[in-house]
């Protein structure tokens, strides 16, 4: 693959040469001249179907993540979030020591410390990471997926977008199954306070717990909106707008 930084910015088939544009812009790369049948049978193409096979592994265990943790996603995400968390999963799944290339599972890869790690404290909006976004401790609980920041001050502990008024703070409380496809879980009241000094306690609590089996998952989210005549715009479509994992288990 390479940029097209010519002046003819085309999409299509020209010879053996794609043009296309991706999230990097204009790029180009070589037509293929291996067949789909040749690579599914060949056994000089064994490798290339295990990588294809762990690789749909990966791609689908992102996908299952974020399809639970929909509702908080929609209000804080980048544009690559889908290949990042991709990319996790696959690290994840080659933590399996108990499959073979080419059937390992992001599930079994999550039942090693070093997996779970790689998720912990993942920021799905890549532009407004936790760490840099909330100045305060939290501490969470991971029975009942309470979230807990003491003595939270909005305008001390916050690294607050220009224009910025209000804040908004949630979690959720998620257990995936990778291996089922079924998740279950709750999500949290919204926290709304004005970007001030004023101390509080914030304690997020979920609206239901998870009832089905699989890893569990907590999560914060935190939203910015802006004050115009006493109505709460979100700042910029939530481009500021910051959602983690704090917890994995």
């Amino acid at each position: 693959m390479a940029r097209n930084n010519g002046i003819l910015k085309i999409e299509g088939t020209l010879q053996n040469l794609t043009f296309y544009k991706g999230q990097d812009g204009f790029l180009v790369k070589t037509k293929s001249s291996i067949s789909r049948k040749r690579i599914l049978r060949d056994p000089a193409f064994a490798r290339t179907r295990e990588n294809l096979a762990e690789f749909t592994e990966s791609a689908k265990a992102g996908k299952m993540l974020r399809l639970a943790l929909n509702e908080l996603l929609q209000q804080a995400k980048d544009n690559r979030v889908t290949s990042r968390l991709t990319q996790k999963m696959s690290a994840i799944q080659k933590l399996d020591t108990v499959h073979v290339r080419g059937k390992r599972t992001v599930e079994q890869g999550l039942t090693t410390d070093a997996g779970r790690a790689l998720l912990d404290n993942f920021n799905f909006n890549d532009r407004a990471p936790m760490e840099s976004i909330l100045l305060a401790q939290y501490s969470v609980d991971d029975q009942n997926g309470d979230v807990s920041i003491p003595g939270f001050v909005p305008g001390l502990n916050l690294y607050k977008p220009e224009g910025a008024t209000h804040v908004s703070l949630r979690s959720a409380f998620m257990a995936v199954n990778f291996s089922t496809g079924k998740f279950s879980g709750g999500i949290s009241d919204a926290e709304n306070l004005l970007i001030d000094m004023t101390k509080k306690d914030i304690l997020l609590s979920p609206d239901s717990v998870p009832s089905g089996t699989g890893n569990v998952f907590i999560l914060l989210l935190i939203e910015f909106y802006q004050m115009v005549n006493n109505t709460q715009y979100p700042l910029r479509n939530g481009a500021h707008n910051s959602l983690s994992i704090v917890y994995v288990g």
